[in-house]
């Protein structure tokens, strides 16, 4: 039986509740929920999984994710065990490849991933980013340069667009 690892986490955006297996991250959810909501998806959608509480197993997401807020990492190095369809893998691991400090359109996305008229079909996928942040869906924007579609709200996408100096407002 796998078990799920899972953490609630105070940063100064707002508390984010991580699980993880055996393979590395496969959900960040960003500060929306409560850790009571975020347990019972968990167990929703864990196959009889054991659920687990441990800060010990997210000690360097955890600290990846301080540098980060912090302004002093670029690049996440902790392992991922990336969950979905071909098309969704093909979309989350693009995402990985648009350069910290910098923001694509949804259009481009869509070209990157060889569907060039399939910006909403990457929006969607985009959407359902299960490891944002690590997987940097915020760099997405839209064609005119409007901050759309961002799960977290659009301050937040806002706020780590800043961050990374990809906006300067």
């Amino acid at each position: 039986m796998q078990t799920i690892y899972y953490i609630s986490h105070k940063f100064d955006v707002g508390t984010l509740h991580i699980a993880s297996t055996d393979n590395g991250v496969f959900r960040i959810d960003l500060p929306k929920r409560t850790k009571a909501e975020f347990v019972a998806s968990l167990k929703r959608h864990s196959n009889g999984a054991e659920i687990v509480e441990s800060a010990a197993k997210h000690k360097q997401i955890i600290d990846e994710l301080e540098e980060y807020f912090a302004g002093k990492l670029e690049r996440f190095r902790s392992k991922l065990d990336l969950r979905g369809t071909d098309f969704q893998l093909q979309v989350w691991n693009e995402l990985l490849n648009i350069p910290y400090g910098t923001v694509i359109s949804y259009k481009q996305l869509a070209q990157r991933v060889g569907k060039p008229d399939g910006y909403q079909a990457v929006g969607r996928v985009n959407g359902a980013n299960p490891i944002p942040i690590v997987i940097p869906c915020h760099r997405v924007i839209g064609s005119n340069n409007d901050l759309v579609g961002y799960g977290g709200g659009i301050k937040m996408k806002e706020f780590l667009l800043k961050l990374e100096g990809a906006l300067m407002l």
